[in-house]
Formats: C-alpha cells, structure tokens, sequence
C-alpha cells in the first residue's frame, strides 16, 4: 500500500471539494454515506479543503459533523487540508501571520474532532519564499499542530527547495487524461527522485471523462469551468476526440469511462521511473464512489494503446 507522511493509504483517495463547494450541495447525510463508502473500500485519504466552500461552510464543517456522528471512523481517515489563501478568497498569501491563521482556523471548526495529517497551501504565495512558508509549516509540525507539510500546484524546482527545509509528504497537482503537463515538465520526475507521492486531483478531467458534459455551454450558470481554455468550443472540438477514444477503450474492456481513466493513473503509477500516484476522484453519491473504487489495472498493451492516442489527440487549450 501506498503511504503519505508514513501513514498507510489506498492506492485511490477520496476528495471532498464537490460536497461544500458545488453550485447545489448535496444532503449531508448523502454526504456521509458516500464518505462512509470510501472508507469502507479502502479509500482512507480523505483530501479537504479550507477553500472548499466558505468560511460558513466549507470541508471542516462536514468534516467535523460526520466525525461528531461517527467518531470511529476519525482514526481511520488520514486528512489532508488545503489552506494558506486569504480568507474567503483564492488569493495565496503564505505569510506567517496567514499560515498560522489558516492553520487555527481550520482546527477550530473541526473542534477537535480530527488531527489534520497533512496540511498544504493550496497555492504558493509569489511574494514570499516558499522556503519562509514552508518554515512556519515546520514550526506547526513541530507544535503538534499538522501531522505533515504537502504541496500544491508546484514546479519541479519549487519542490527541491521546498524539500530542503522539511521532508514533504506529498505533492497535489492537476493529473489525468486530460492534463498530462507533471509528466512532461519535471514534476513527476523530482517527486519520483525524492519518494514524494502525487495527489492526482481532477482525475476525470474536471468531470468530462465521468460524461458530465460535452461543452463550455451545458455547464450550469457560475460553474468555473465554464472559463476554462480547454473547455471551449473550438479546443472541444479537439478534445473531445480524446473522450470518444477513451469511451470506446472504455466499451471493450466493459468498464465506465471513468474507471479506464483512474486505471490509467494507477498503472502509470506502477511503471519504472514514476513516483507513487494517488488519485482522489469525489463522487458524492455512494455508488459514484463504488464506481470510482473499482477501477482495473490496464494492461502493458492496454497502457501503450493510450500512449499512441494521446499522441495522436493532444489537449489543447490553456489549464486556467
């Protein structure tokens, strides 16, 4: 099994963003029993978010009412927090004074219900010096605040100096299908040098590969992907010759297009050279995340027939 800061996890997270940040939030007892799934499945990496929602509400509150309700299941989850933005905003500011206030912040609605595992800024902050930020994270580590210091959304030299000042337990970054860019840009290379797993968020492709949509257009009105490059119509026209390839892989095997997806990421995983790759897929209903939990290894001919289609369909269209 996979481990994050000397934690044993399942190969396959669990994230949690959709629950409290979604244009309708769904039930909390739904929540739950989908949470409930993942735990059950062996997806015990829950991935959290202080800018999952809001400062009413984002992932702590659920958190801290599902462990209040099921307070077994507290030990059995190994959390990472995503913080260190301005409050209420997706500005970064990796400031001491901010850090630290994230940090408090984030325990106090969890009310001692749950440690936090790890603990990443969910963005590196320009005008301070990721070795300054990861500094006071270390002071945290040191005080019992944080189990584990993560990164999020980093270049390869970033997670070199980073590194220097305290080990890193794990690297967040956009990875799948539909976003290969760690792979070719150091990321995937400096985190395999260094025994540093990656956190693969939006391993659907940000919903497209679950068939959440086709275009920009079937989005519903203040969803953010709305604005993203690659989403519009003329890069879809491209990208979704991807979609249709991984569809019809998808029919032949008898599997979900989701599950082809989330094999892919985990037999990449195992191939020489990469570093140990950790999806966490959301799913907010109990049988999306069975779904998602059951995903096959691909074979060695199976892996080499996506190689050749990526090659022939790249995504096109900026990530932001």
């Amino acid at each position: 099994m996979p481990s994050i800061n000397g934690q044993q996890v399942g190969s396959t997270g669990y994230g949690l963003m959709r629950m409290t940040w979604a244009p309708e939030l769904p039930p909390q007892e739904q929540c739950f029993e989908a949470m409930n799934t993942a735990l059950s499945r062996g997806a015990n990496f829950f991935n959290a978010g202080e800018i999952y929602g809001t400062p009413e509400y984002n992932s702590m509150h659920l958190l801290r009412a599902y462990f209040t309700k099921y307070p077994e299941q507290a030990g059995k989850v190994v959390l990472g927090v995503k913080g260190g933005m301005k409050q209420g905003t997706l500005v970064p500011d990796g400031s001491e004074e901010n850090v630290r206030r994230s940090v408090d912040e984030c325990l106090r609605v969890l009310g001692g219900v749950k440690k936090i595992d790890v603990f990443e800024c969910a963005r590196v902050d320009p005008t301070v010096p990721v070795e300054r930020t990861v500094g006071v994270l270390a002071g945290l580590v040191g005080e019992g605040k944080i189990g584990g210091i993560g990164l999020s959304e980093v270049d390869a030299e970033t997670v070199r100096r980073a590194h220097k000042v305290h080990p890193i337990a794990a690297v967040e970054v956009e990875l799948s299908l539909f976003d290969t860019h760690i792979l070719q840009d150091g990321v995937a290379r400096v985190c395999a040098e260094l025994n540093i797993p990656i956190v693969a968020y939006s391993p659907l492709g940000r919903g497209i590969l679950a068939g959440a949509f086709t275009s920009a257009a079937a989005l519903p009105e203040g969803d953010f992907r709305k604005t993203l490059p690659k989403f519009q119509d003329e890069a879809m026209q491209q990208n979704i010759k991807l979609l249709n390839e991984v569809e019809s892989l998808a029919k032949r095997k008898g599997v979900a297009p989701v599950q082809i997806a989330l094999a892919w990421l985990l037999t990449l995983s195992e191939r020489p050279g990469m570093p140990t790759i950790i999806p966490i897929p959301g799913g907010m209903t109990s049988a999306k995340v069975m779904q998602n939990l059951d995903a096959p290894r691909l074979t060695e001919a199976e892996m080499g027939e996506i190689d050749a289609l990526l090659e022939r369909h790249e995504i096109v269209g900026a990530r932001y």
